[in-house]
């Protein structure tokens, strides 16, 4: 005989030539070796994992069926298994068998066929769920997101956070950015009317008009974008002399602009802005305009300098007249320049002869 002491935390599985008979709770406990009886003790908690009987054969045993619970998982479904009320993990198996004596287990059990992941399902939840059972998807601000059920669209999303199983369909997303974005050409080589090659640097604002639609018709939207406004850019300005370039940039944006306007149902877009930011002209090009310019200065400075000699002398003959008919006046200037006179000297010299306004005078040339 064999004895068996059975703890209180621990039940005993009685086999007889391998096969169950019954489990058994604490107490001691004798069986005939000879006979082919076995006991394999095992502790009450968690789940039940050293015994390979099947729990169709346990379940017959009414001891061991009030100590456990058993529960299964359908296909289709998934499980999150909770200790005591708390969500402790996710259920990656069919089946599960728990010692229920000293804590309580339960699994609460969520369908996937409804592709959309609801509100049943908690962030603390959804964290413990392998990333291979679900999609997430994202949508920030400004963007739109074409959900996709195996290659096949079937709907928008606005901005937030969504979550799908992957057990019925294969989920894709989309995200198209809807916000204005800025297309540049720098640098784009045109030849004018008068055969002058230069280079020009063109910016414009876009933003994509209806999203569903540019994901039917249009791959890669900056490549072709940039090839339309090249287009428009030599369509425009090739029609335009250097000089006509150089004084109507503003008026060919506008033409610029006015043609992408009538071609951005092509893209699925609406331009907002377009224009010319800089004109780079060949080296030698540029020098003789500056040389013009310089030049052109020059003139203008000469044509000033002239005006103003012109206007300086006038004065002077009005001045002349005004005093010539008024001798008081006349007068008054000779006292003017005496005191110009005496602010620059230290020690004037006269003699009896004659008054000193009219000695001044004739030192200075204008006595009469």
């Amino acid at each position: 005989m064999l004895k068996y002491i059975i703890k209180d935390n621990e039940a005993g599985f009685v086999f007889k030539h391998g096969i169950f008979q019954k489990m058994v709770l604490t107490g001691t406990y004798r069986f005939p070796f000879l006979l082919g009886y076995e006991v394999v003790r095992e502790e009450m908690t968690g789940e039940l994992e050293h015994i390979d009987t099947p729990y169709q054969v346990l379940s017959k045993d009414s001891t061991f069926l009030d100590s456990t619970v058993h529960m299964e998982i359908p296909d289709g479904s998934v499980g999150f298994i909770y200790v005591n009320g708390k969500l402790t993990s996710f259920a990656d198996r069919k089946e599960y068998t728990f010692w229920n004596v000293f804590d309580k287990y339960d699994i609460k059990i969520v369908s996937m066929e409804e592709t959309l992941i609801g509100t049943e399902i908690s962030k603390r939840m959804l964290s413990l769920i392998p990333e291979i059972f679900y999609t997430d998807v994202r949508i920030g601000e400004g963007e739109v997101g074409l959900l996709y059920y195996d290659n096949v669209m079937q709907r928008q999303l606005s901005k937030g956070e969504y979550h799908f199983w992957n057990y019925d369909h294969n989920i894709t997303c989309r995200v198209i950015d809807m916000k204005q974005q800025e297309l540049d050409i720098v640098g784009q080589e045109i030849l004018t009317k008068d055969k002058i090659g230069i280079r020009m640097n063109v910016t414009c604002l876009y933003k994509i008009r209806d999203a569903v639609q540019f994901a039917e018709i249009i791959s890669v939207l900056k490549n072709q974008l940039y090839s339309a406004v090249q287009l428009a850019i030599r369509e425009i300005v090739g029609n335009y002399k250097l000089d006509g370039i150089l004084e109507a940039k503003e008026q060919i944006s506008k033409e610029i602009y006015a043609v992408l306007k009538d071609r951005e149902k092509l893209f699925c877009v609406n331009f907002l802005t377009a224009g010319i930011k800089d004109i780079i002209l060949p080296g030698e090009i540029r020098d003789i305009m500056n040389s013009v310019l310089v030049a052109e200065k020059k003139a203008q400075a000469n044509v000033i300098a002239r005006r103003e000699e012109v206007a300086s002398t006038r004065s002077l003959l009005n001045t002349a007249k005004l005093m010539e008919e008024n001798q008081t006046l006349y007068k008054l200037k000779e006292l003017e320049y005496l005191e110009r006179i005496c602010e620059k000297v230290n020690e004037i010299s006269v003699n009896g002869n004659a008054g000193i306004i009219e000695q001044l005078g004739k030192v200075m040339g204008t006595g009469r």
